[in-house]
């Protein structure tokens, strides 16, 4: 048995979605679970609809209008009965949306966000498993929630592995003669809530269900060939990799690759189950195979430009030590606010530690220590990591820039810079 992703731009059209079925049709022999995201830039539309609905029911309603259109013309160019039943079944799904916006928001945002976003994944599956239906492919659609058991850390939800995997091993059965789809990114609580896994989150659902269920493969389907050291839409130089090992992989997602979350590698590593990342538009390519086996080509140096960075440095109000009672403190406070610290440098009386842009979370931190710790941030600041680095190319990639902080291992260079 198999398992495939498919992103937002696999399922961002009705043309790509076609693509999609033709795909599957080349891999017919194969048992199948299909993991899928939500449809283009739906995510970042429901979150908008969700920060609007915290302020106004008024401004939420066109905002979720845009939606449910942007996912009709999708239907409409995939089936020719203007009476599909998918028609009804996404206006049902989307009514969850409507139920909440009738309602004061929950206290909570991070509750409020799950419930609204998660939304994207349900439509665009149960669009898709329509389609795949009407395309003559025996299709059963299943519901992540009821299988990725997660406590209620509501955008970052933590997994109860034993129950997810008893969960997912019960569908073996299930895989004769059909195909199985399924959602990305969602997980649900023992009370029936929605969670999600954090942002980009589709990979890990991908890799947590094969490894639960022992797949022999896992493959993402990517709009670019594979796995690049660079994103080539900001280095034209960008060169794919053939072959990863696991730990190469898991660094470079860790400091920020934007081509597999952070957290897909390990469940795979756990029961050694390979990682192929694809091209979604030429699938006949072999794109780049992650496993333990692989080489690494360290002549080639990984580049990852993150953007919108803040660096925030923090020192005592009383000119005394950034000792361990106050580091470990803040350590522990960033991690219960879910924000991940992409570099850190420690001095006698501060520390300076550099985050992606995200006021609401630094603000929980910040009002924790406000009345023991000063905090100055400057923002509008990218942070660039480069692995196997060479000091002259390096040098070049920074000319024109003004670096703020910068750190040097034997084998990686981080430079946050204006």
């Amino acid at each position: 048995m198999k398992v495939f992703k498919f992103g937002g731009f696999a399922v961002s059209s009705a043309a790509n979605i076609k693509n999609l079925v033709k795909i599957i049709n080349m891999n017919s022999t194969d048992q199948l679970l299909i993991i899928v995201s939500a449809m283009g830039k739906t995510t970042d539309a429901l979150e908008k609809l969700c920060a609007a609905y915290i302020k106004s029911r008024e401004e939420a309603i066109p905002l979720l209008q845009e939606i449910k259109d942007f996912h009709e013309q999708i239907i409409a160019g995939l089936f020719e009965l203007k009476e599909h039943p998918v028609y009804d079944e996404v206006a049902n799904t989307f009514i969850e949306i409507e139920w909440m916006l009738e309602d004061e928001p929950h206290p909570d945002y991070d509750f409020n966000y799950d419930q609204i976003v998660s939304i994207g994944e349900l439509v665009s599956s149960k669009i898709i498993a329509a389609y795949l239906t009407e395309c003559h492919i025996s299709t059963k659609w299943i519901d992540a929630r009821s299988y990725i058991h997660t406590d209620n850390s509501y955008r970052e939800g933590i997994i109860d592995w034993d129950k997810t995997s008893a969960s997912i091993q019960s569908l073996k059965d299930q895989f004769k003669n059909q195909i199985i789809i399924s959602q990305g990114f969602i997980g649900g609580t023992s009370e029936n809530f929605t969670t999600t896994l954090g942002r980009e989150g589709s990979d890990y659902s991908a890799a947590v269900f094969a490894s639960c269920i022992q797949a022999e493969s896992l493959t993402v389907w990517k709009d670019v060939p594979g796995i690049m050291n660079a994103d080539p839409a900001l280095f034209s130089s960008a060169q794919k990799y053939e072959e990863l090992p696991y730990s190469e992989a898991l660094e470079l997602a860790y400091y920020g690759a934007n081509i597999i979350h952070p957290k897909t590698i390990k469940p795979l590593q756990n029961v050694g189950i390979p990682l192929f990342v694809k091209p979604f538009l030429k699938p006949e390519e072999i794109g780049t195979r992650i496993d333990q086996s692989a080489k690494l080509n360290t002549d080639i140096q990984a580049i990852i430009l993150k953007k919108n960075q803040i660096l925030l440095t923090i020192s005592t109000r009383d000119f005394s030590y950034m000792d361990e009672m106050h580091l470990s403190g803040l350590l522990k406070s960033f991690g219960e606010a879910h924000i991940k610290l992409n570099m850190l440098q420690l001095s006698a009386l501060s520390v300076s530690v550099c985050l992606d842009q995200d006021a609401g979370k630094l603000k929980r931190v910040t009002d924790m220590f406000q009345d023991k710790l000063l905090f100055s941030a400057t923002e509008g600041l990218e942070l660039l990591t480069v692995i196997y680095f060479k000091e002259d190319e390096t040098k070049k990639l920074i000319e024109g820039k003004t670096v703020v902080m910068e750190q040097f291992s034997k084998k990686t260079a981080q430079l946050v810079m204006k």
